[in-house]
């Protein structure tokens, strides 16, 4: 009889979900050797690839390693070499295997300033870096005549507790924005439907939808009594498509397209042109504001042209996460009290624009997401994502011979240390892809670099439930196959994915990854 084949640390992740845990959460796990000690331990000298993507919430985590200085938690005493997959911040010292492309310009906001008029972009702290950085494409300091107004989030570990999030203290200080009159553009992300869409709680989810549209309707009241135009949109698409068809939960986001409605008095009989993307946000709101369209933006206002360009103040309102879609299968969108986004779509100029796959610049077929999402709507072009960059570039065989990861692993393999390979484990994350993992491992091999570890992140947003351990497990048969690395250590994004500054998290995440501080797991039966 043939033994079935080991998986401890798959298995491990296994036993912590017949415990109650789930993946996002998931504690720490650390694989052990026959007397107890961690394996494959982060220490000085080694060199590390951090192999995720977007970056927003990697830079945390990237800068307890790295930055020079660093205030906000005792590190351990080693030194590290590093290298990304992108850039996460600028003034990082790591090798970056896909810098950018180049600087993203001619974008809505720098128009804005450009014509010197005065901006504010409101958000809460969850969404805060996408009103900003993403919005603005890419640039990390505020636009002359740029305001960021940033409402912090609650600090809880599930905000299924919370729902409502801060939407009521944003839209409070959206109607603070609107009763100035200098701000030209007031842009106002509400965070609660993407937030809250990511967690398997139906109730919290319908009380963050409903949440929303009240917080919309009151900002759009204060827009209208001071003759503001709004333009009502989304990112990207979540909880109108919350099941799977045979009725498993899906947190993730989804490929519907997005909701855009304009509000003004003077355009109520107007029909916005249809078969629209979020490449065309950008040109509707100049054309609004009375502003040229710079040839970079090859979108298309979704006004006809018989409206005047004249100069109005507008208010764009982003429902992060809010897709549209009919069926009502699983649309958690239909299912809660809308009534303000109901009648916003009956009586004003409403359409419906793509926000996920090609038309955002990632492949045909995939789910929008927060980052591609802003980039596009403040960008009015489409943007090719660093996912299609690094899948091209494994395509074509370059990847392997990419300068910071041959860098890393030569180094490695010459100075006697250990390589590390770190990182979210899923079939489709906005933060990475097993498949860049798996790509590293290949490389690894082939350059026969004698100590390899892994050392993965799990988040089921978009997957179905348990997935955590099926990828896990698939990472362990590669390793097997390849006869390169080990999974060492296995831990729920919510600890080591952080942006808000919880830096009790990243120094959890930092002590496991130096100390093994975790659940230990052996490798034997």
């Amino acid at each position: 009889m043939i033994e079935p084949k080991h998986y401890p640390m798959a298995e491990a992740v296994r036993a912590a979900y017949r415990a109650g845990e789930e993946d996002e959460a998931l504690e720490p796990l650390v694989r052990v050797d026959s007397t107890g000690q961690p394996v494959g331990r982060i220490g000085d000298g080694d060199y590390v690839i951090f192999y995720d993507i977007r970056g927003e919430r990697e830079v945390e985590l990237t800068s307890a390693f790295v930055a020079q200085e660093f205030p906000h938690f005792p590190r351990p005493p080693i030194q590290v070499h590093f290298a990304t997959m992108i850039e996460y911040a600028r003034n990082l010292p790591v090798r970056v295997a896909f810098p950018p492309m180049r600087e993203i310009r001619h974008t809505l906001s720098e128009v804005v300033s450009a014509h010197s008029l005065q901006q504010v972009k409101i958000a809460e702290s969850e969404k805060a870096i996408h009103v900003q950085y993403f919005l603005n494409g890419k640039r990390e300091e505020p636009f002359p005549g740029e305001t960021h107004v940033v409402i912090p989030s609650p600090e809880v570990q599930n905000y299924a507790e919370v729902p409502e999030m801060r939407a009521e203290e944003v839209a409070k200080a959206t109607v603070q924005a609107l009763e100035d009159p200098e701000p030209a553009l007031v842009v106002v992300n509400f965070a609660n439907v993407d937030v809250v869409g990511h967690i398997e709680d139906r109730a919290a989810i319908l009380r963050a939808v409903a949440e929303v549209d009240r917080r919309i309707g009151e900002v759009l009241a204060a827009a209208q009594a001071r003759g503001i135009t709004a333009v009502v949109t989304a990112d990207h698409g979540t909880v109108e498509r919350w099941l799977y068809p045979e009725g498993t939960v899906d947190t993730g986001h989804t490929d519907s397209p997005v909701p855009c409605t304009v509000v003004d008095p003077a355009l109520r009989g107007v029909t916005l042109c249809k078969g629209g993307k979020l490449t065309d946000v950008a040109p509707t709101l100049l054309h609004l504001l009375g502003l040229p369209q710079p040839e970079e933006m090859t979108g298309s206002s979704r006004l006809p042209d018989s409206v005047s360009r004249q100069r109005r103040r507008v208010l764009l309102v982003i429902a992060d996460g809010w897709g549209a879609r009919d069926d009502p299968w699983g649309n958690l969108i239909l299912e809660a009290e809308t009534p303000v986004m109901d009648q916003l779509q009956q009586e004003w100029p409403t359409t419906r624009l793509q926000a996920a796959g090609e038309a955002v610049g990632m492949p045909a077929g995939t789910v929008g997401n927060s980052e591609a999402g802003h980039l596009h709507i403040g960008a009015g072009r489409r943007i090719l994502s660093d996912r299609v960059r690094i899948d091209q570039a494994i395509a074509d065989g370059s990847f392997f011979a990419n300068d910071a990861f041959r860098w890393a692993m030569q180094g490695a393999k010459q100075d006697g240390t250990r390589l590390h390979l770190l990182g979210i484990v899923s079939f489709y994350s906005s933060h990475g892809s097993v498949a860049h993992l798996k790509a590293l491992l290949e490389m690894a091999c082939r350059k026969e670099i004698p100590e390899v570890y892994v050392h993965a992140m799990l988040g089921r947003r978009g997957e179905r439930p348990e997935s955590g351990a099926r990828y896990i497990e698939d990472v362990e048969r590669e390793t097997e196959r390849l006869g390169v690395g080990r999974v060492a250590s296995v831990i729920g994004r919510f600890w080591s994915l952080d942006r808000e500054e919880n830096w009790d998290r990243i120094e959890k995440t930092v002590r496991w990854l130096v100390e093994g501080q975790g659940r230990p797991v052996s490798d034997r039966l």
